[in-house]
């Protein structure tokens, strides 16, 4: 299975667009790399830059951007209220599929030994490419920052993992960059209706792991408390796995607290917000929104649409769009700019653009695509979205009885079924492409070469294999349809009587395709040499149906009971 490394290098320009294209533009020249994102901040002087790739090719193309900004970045000419050191000021690497950290950060390693040689740029391994303690956290390798560089780099506590050990000319412009291989970490940024850094920064210092430093009298004009090693003690934030300042943006005209949230399985986005907001009610400010830096991870978006979902006592059982909407209003991340999903969620954006799947059509194409002279789609996966209406429909009176004036205390009950329900839905309708992708794999086979023996085995190997998949994809088909008929018969029993038909009509279209599936089910069994295999799926198939159909009876009698 193909690797993929998320790179996200910051580098020290965001006012000078024309800059900041030469350095995103030499990333689409290294193929198989795809550019997800472009995050400039003007009051910060800094872009955010995401791509993702296959690792040789990802840690490519961090060397060009590494590279060029180095050509167009005089760091000794920059200003900006975000900290940093260097032209690209970090790089970090983030495994996103099928690699380890520990493979993640022998790539990082190879980055920066290329950029220290080639390059003549000095850097710091950190977080988990860091390759002592004192070096892991980032706010260490930085401190100081710009300023402080020519007497950091001579400084033998601090000599760098790669570079020159010294502040010479070529420094002084490109300045020192950090390269690590880290977990997926969202920048996230809450709005003030303040324009007080030291307020923000009071919040910031609630919330933020590292906390604040500790004062005689707990003032802030108080004397700092020493421990017995003469280190300042800390007082520790609200959250953990969570960095912070505060800062006051020009051009919104607000205060901000900018958080690096290195864990959201520790600390969420929407955990992060809502303590803010605590904290800054008790200091007399509020929050206004928020702000994305760069991107997020479905997850991220779907967990804190749950989280304000149950706030406010309503389903779960609703679709990813919806529980997005919620999430993006509830977060006030529309607050300063439009938020659009699809340019901000990694998923999306890796998600093939030219896709051919059938439940991407709309209406009116699917049933032209259907009705057309292709073979595909087929009964198969018109079975399976006959499954899909059904529990569609189960779906929505489990939705409607959640939010029944009245029922206010039985929400959590119908929001479980309607989660079930999506689930179910969720499922039929990968059911739907899989099934006319399981058709084609038997035409691909077919199409095999046949002019040797070895080709003439090979190709009827396909055959079977691809056979026996055909026949195993209407059977879970069957199996999920009749599955989710449970959601339709709780809703027929218990749910809001208005929707009693609808829950019956939902149980009608799963029995249909519970029933079609079947009849794909054993028409390709016909061709299938494995005949244990033949008897064992067809003994199965009949049981779920005859099932079906008597769940459907049972659920029919009941709404015509109550019509």
């Amino acid at each position: 299975m193909k690797q993929l490394i998320e790179c996200v290098p910051n580098i020290s320009e965001g006012r000078d667009e024309a800059k900041i294209k030469q350095v995103t533009d030499v990333i689409e020249t290294v193929e198989g790399v795809k550019l997800l994102d472009v995050d400039p901040g003007k009051t910060t002087n800094r872009t955010v830059i995401t791509f993702v790739g296959e690792p040789e090719q990802a840690i490519k193309a961090a060397f060009l951007v590494i590279k060029k900004a180095k050509e167009v970045i005089d760091m000794s000419k920059h200003s900006g209220e975000h900290p940093r050191f260097g032209a690209t000021d970090v790089c970090p690497l983030i495994p996103i599929a099928n690699i380890s950290m520990e493979e993640t950060a022998k790539y990082a390693h190879k980055l920066g030994e290329r950029v220290g040689k080639e390059l003549g740029i000095p850097g710091y391994f950190y977080e988990n490419a860091a390759k002592e303690d004192k070096r892991k956290n980032l706010a260490n390798c930085r401190s100081g920052e710009y300023e402080g560089l020519s007497q950091k780099l001579t400084n033998t506590d601090w000599k760098p993992d790669f570079g020159p050990a010294e502040f010479n000319t070529s420094v002084k412009a490109s300045g020192c960059t950090a390269i690590s291989a880290r977990d997926f970490l969202v920048a996230y940024n809450v709005n003030l209706n303040t324009t007080s850094t030291r307020r923000a920064n009071s919040i910031a210092f609630d919330i933020r792991e590292a906390g604040r430093v500790k004062r005689e009298g707990g003032t802030v004009t108080g004397k700092i408390v020493k421990d017995e090693n003469g280190e300042p003690v800390k007082i520790p934030g609200k959250l953990k796995a969570v960095k912070g300042i505060g800062w006051y943006i020009d051009e919104y005209g607000i205060a901000q607290i900018s958080y690096n949230l290195t864990n959201i399985s520790i600390t969420s986005m929407h955990v992060a917000f809502d303590e803010t907001c605590k904290s800054a009610i008790e200091r007399g400010l509020r929050v206004t929104g928020s702000e994305l830096i760069g991107l997020v991870p479905l997850q991220a978006m779907l967990d804190a649409g749950d989280y304000f979902l149950k706030k406010q006592e309503r389903s779960l059982g609703i679709s990813d769009e919806e529980k997005i909407k919620i999430a993006v209003k509830s977060l006030g991340l529309d607050d300063l700019k439009p938020f659009n999903p699809k340019n901000r969620i990694i998923e999306y954006l890796l998600e093939d653009k030219a896709s051919n799947k059938l439940i991407d059509m709309d209406l009116g194409a699917f049933a032209n695509e259907t009705a057309s002279e292709s073979p595909a789609p087929g009964g198969g996966s018109i079975a399976a979205y006959c499954g899909v209406m059904g529990v569609s429909l189960g779906t929505m009176v489990a939705n409607l009885s959640s939010h029944k004036r009245g029922w206010d205390d039985r929400w959590e009950e119908f929001s479980e079924w309607a989660v079930k329900g999506q689930a179910y839905k969720d499922e039929l309708l990968r059911l739907v492409d899989e099934d006319t992708s399981a058709f084609n794999k038997i035409m691909d086979a077919f199409g095999l070469p046949k002019a040797t023996d070895e080709e003439r085995s090979t190709r009827k190997q396909a055959i079977q294999d691809a056979t026996k998949y055909a026949i195993q994809i209407p059977f879970k088909v069957m199996e999920t349809a009749y599955n989710s008929m449970e959601v339709m018969k709780a809703m027929a029993e218990v749910g809001n009587p208005n929707s009693v038909t609808d829950a019956g009509v939902g149980a009608l279209c799963a029995r249909t395709a519970v029933l079609g599936a079947f009849m794909n089910v054993k028409i390709n069994t016909g061709d299938l040499v494995d005949k244990t295999f033949v008897t064992e799926i067809l003994a199965k198939g009949k049981d779920i149906q005859d099932k079906a159909m008597a769940l459907e009876t049972e659920i029919r009698d009941l709404v015509e009971s109550k019509i």
